[in-house]
């Protein structure tokens, strides 16, 4: 099998699983009284996540029938350097996602009275998710030799995420606003 059939498989076949953990997720949510606040750009990244990787995976496969075998000398480099960083990315992707527990979704969920999660990787950082994300593309840029498409897709991914991380930490500070002034825990409702 060609190693960018193989990359997009195992990428896409992590991306159909984290959309059914997200879905039960968003039921649980729903059923626990959990709201979505409006003005969340998921939309667009539901389209551009995918999207990215398709885009990379289709530069990759056409580098891959059209490169001279000398062209391709220093890709054993580049793929062992995407398989790290795309590891890495989900090793972190998938300790938010066991601290969240069934608070983690694609969607933004607010619960009112739960406090905010301080443990795990939030902990260090307010959005680890993003993080791992971006990791993801750039792992997967670098598997498949998407020398171009990777690049546009870490710019344009970028621009889509910070409009999500404005949108999540207003609605973060707005939760933070509701609770008692006591209240200091930081970190991230999903």
């Amino acid at each position: 099998m060609n190693v960018v059939a193989f990359v997009l498989a195992v990428v896409i076949g992590f991306m159909l699983a984290e959309t059914r953990l997200s879905a039960a997720h968003e039921r649980w949510l729903q059923a626990s009284g959990a709201v979505r606040p409006d003005g969340d750009v998921y939309r667009t990244l539901a389209v551009v996540y995918p999207a990215s990787f398709l885009v990379m995976g289709a530069e990759g496969l056409w580098r891959a029938a059209h490169a001279p075998a000398a062209a391709t000398a220093g890709a054993p480099s580049w793929l062992a350097a995407g398989i790290v960083l795309f590891a890495a990315s989900k090793a972190l992707k998938y300790w938010a996602i066991r601290t969240l527990g069934e608070r983690w979704s694609f969607r933004v969920y607010v619960q009112p009275g739960r406090p905010l999660v301080a443990t795990g990787p939030y902990r260090y950082v307010a959005h680890p998710n993003y993080i791992a994300v971006m990791g993801e593309i750039a792992g997967t840029a670098m598997m498949v030799g998407a020398v171009v498409a990777g690049p546009i897709a870490i710019v344009v991914f970028a621009i889509v995420l910070r409009a999500r991380i404005r949108f999540e930490n207003r609605v973060l500070a707005e939760s933070r606003a509701s609770r008692a002034p006591s209240s200091t825990a930081q970190g991230r409702q999903a």
